[in-house]
């Protein structure tokens, strides 16, 4: 550590955000590295005993007022891996050099997203695969890459434990991505297809084991068994070689790394094995954390890519997300050559009837049913129990939340917001006995709208763009731009910005006048009834 310190110019500029089970070790070694200035965690108790612990240190309860900090030139994000996107996304935003945990993220477009705002901000993006910087895994790598093991056969590896259950994120996205970012980087190759069977016991919509296969160009198959549900902690890698085969034990407290020199021979065309004891090898005795931190802290001063980039972050979750797929499937094997993967996430409980058109980056969630025909966008989400479709058109981020039916005939544009069981309608006269499908009336809801929860639309009207129908409403006739409307039927109520602030104009169908919004300081003019955006600060 002394030498690491001599080599820098020592100054307190990394921030750590979430400071909870391995947060906490994050705090301890970048202040032992003596450049941490800032702490942030929503959890009061737990900045407390920290600031206790280490009195020197700056807390932050709030994020924003973190990234604030002009001081703050590093932040370390170790929150859970569903806020990992969101939490880097703004600290590169805010100028800041990012090291994330594993996983970079939970979707592949979210990291692809994270991997170019880093470039377009010429920061720093690094990714917490803690084992490319252990000196065992550094150590094997060395072996195989001068030959010492001949051809690689196979690579198995154990990561099992007895808690820490989570919800948020399943066995495979907890345990996995360690074993598949050493794996990737031992062989230096991806995978051609990929696996994963599963088994949820203590939730029925996480899975507490998974068993993975990977498939590789070179002939190699490696296969990746974790579990939260074991009656022992065991963390274990082989490498089977012609030559060698090795295993690195990270439970085992001295000997992490160890070789067998075990021959076959052939015998009347049969193979018979000579073993021979296990040999330790030597490597460096240092924490593979600090050898992480470091790593992160002279990449923001050398400004030099790290090891594990974001492209490297990219690579992991890429197989990760085939690895869910095939989770979701049973079992089925995905191929990563062929493109195989899909661009947005499916729940295994929801269902989308062929041909469809789904958006990157969109998410489907519990037992939703999207019809034939129907077209949506990317990045949107769907929530529970909602159907879609048939012939449905659904732009780009658009939310719709729980127990929505969007039906035949109606469109929502980009930027929509669909409040919980809000309802639309496509007839004006239905009767269960007599059909009307040749008479659905169009019904258009125009990009950024927002519609309430329990509020009624009915068919054959326009909400216009950043319209703000409030909870409850019946619409039943169309609604302006901009405009505010609630109450059964609805009615003008007043004016709303493009940020959801209201707007201090009349409701006067004869008023002219101009407004600045306190909040973004857009500028808007009303004449009669429409409202228009005029210019933006």
């Amino acid at each position: 550590m002394r030498d690491f310190q001599r080599g820098l110019s020592m100054q307190k500029n990394v921030a750590v955000i979430g400071c909870g089970h391995w947060g906490k070790n994050l705090v301890r070694v970048f202040h032992e590295l003596k450049v941490l200035l800032a702490i942030c965690d929503k959890d009061r108790e737990q900045t407390v005993l920290l600031s206790k612990k280490y009195p020197d240190l700056v807390v932050y309860d709030n994020c924003e007022d973190a990234l604030n900090d002009s001081r703050i030139q590093g932040v370390v994000i170790s929150t859970p891996a569903a806020t990992h996107y969101s939490f880097a996304k703004a600290a590169l935003k805010a100028n800041k050099d990012v090291m994330v945990e594993k996983p970079i993220s939970l979707h592949y477009e979210e990291g692809e997203e994270l991997v170019a705002l880093a470039k377009e901000k010429n920061r720093i993006l690094m990714v917490g695969h803690i084992l490319l910087y252990h000196p065992a895994i550094i150590k094997l790598k060395e072996m195989i890459d001068r030959g010492e093991f001949g051809r690689i056969h196979y690579i198995c590896s154990n990561r099992l434990n007895l808690g820490r259950f989570r919800t948020e994120e399943n066995i495979l996205w907890s345990f996995a991505p360690h074993d598949i970012s050493a794996i990737l980087y031992l062989l230096n190759e991806m995978p051609n297809s990929v696996s994963a069977h599963g088994g949820n016991y203590l939730h029925p919509d996480v899975a507490d084991i998974t068993v993975t296969s990977l498939n590789f160009p070179s002939g190699v198959r490696t296969h990746i068994f974790v579990s939260w549900l074991h009656p022992f902690k065991e963390q274990k890698l082989v490498v089977i070689g012609e030559k060698k085969m090795a295993l690195f034990d990270d439970v085992n407290p001295k000997e992490k790394l160890s070789v067998y020199e075990h021959r076959i021979e052939w015998i009347l065309r049969s193979p018979v094995p000579h073993s021979e004891r296990a040999k330790p090898v030597a490597i460096e005795e240092k924490e593979p954390l600090r050898a992480e931190c470091e790593h992160f802290v002279d990449c923001i001063r050398s400004r030099k890519a790290p090891l594990t980039d974001g492209n490297e972050g990219l690579r992991v979750l890429k197989v990760l997300e085939a690895c869910q797929r095939s989770l979701e499937e049973k079992g089925k094997e995905i191929n990563l050559k062929k493109g195989d993967i899909k661009k947005f996430f499916l729940h295994e409980t929801s269902r989308i009837d062929d041909p469809c058109e789904i958006g990157e980056g969109t998410k489907i969630w519990h037992f939703s049913h999207i019809l034939k025909n129907c077209k949506i966008g990317k990045n949107c989400v769907i929530g529970q129990n909602v159907s879609i479709g048939p012939n449905v058109t659904i732009g780009n981020n658009v939310k719709i939340q729980n127990n929505v039916s969007v039906y035949e005939g109606v469109t929502l544009e980009d930027d929509v917001f669909c409040g919980p069981s809000m309802v639309f309608t496509n007839v004006i006269n239905p009767r269960s006995h007599w059909p009307r499908k040749d008479e659905y009336k169009r019904t258009l809801v125009k990009k950024g709208a927002s519609l309430g929860a329990n509020s009624t639309i009915i068919c054959g009207i326009t909400i216009g763009r950043y319209a703000f129908v409030g909870a409850g409403a019946l619409v039943n006739r169309d609604v302006p731009d901009y405009a505010l409307v609630f109450g059964v039927p609805a009615k003008l109520q007043g004016w709303m910005c493009y940020c959801g602030t209201k707007l201090e104009l009349s409701t006067s169908p004869d008023s002219h006048e101009s407004v600045e919004c306190p909040n973004c300081l857009r500028k808007y003019r009303k004449d009669g009834l429409a409202v228009t955006e005029v210019s933006r600060i």
